[in-house]
């Protein structure tokens, strides 16, 4: 089965980032982006359900919207204003339509991190 997944860890606080809110998109040939999801992390950081699952995946490009500073205010950050990471996009490229893609997010106030994991 083809799919797409995602977490969040919180890498200041050494533990998986629950409650971090997550739109997916997949960007268009003119430039715009269709809504395709949106999802919130739960207590192990990651969603509930697959982002995206079946026999095959759309080829394309996406984007994972990671609301990071809402997420780090709920968690008692102190945070500048404007905070230096609001929201952390990734884009990122589907190649194989029967694939695995795993996009983490590794966060932190100041800085993020992501890889294709397994």
């Amino acid at each position: 089965m083809a799919r797409l997944s995602t977490h969040v860890l919180d890498l200041a606080a050494g533990k998986p980032a629950a409650g971090v809110d997550i739109e997916l998109f997949k960007l268009n040939l003119s430039g715009g982006r269709a809504f395709v999801k949106a999802t919130t992390t739960n207590a192990d950081g990651r969603t509930d359900e697959l982002l995206l699952w079946g026999e095959r995946l759309e080829p394309g490009v996406y984007e994972l919207v990671f609301h990071a500073a809402a997420y780090l205010k709920s968690q008692g950050y102190s945070l500048p204003d404007p905070p230096f990471l609001d929201e952390v996009v990734i884009r990122f490229g589907i190649a194989d339509p029967q694939g695995h893609y795993h996009v983490p997010l590794l966060l932190s106030p100041f800085g993020y991190s992501t890889y294709r994991g397994s």
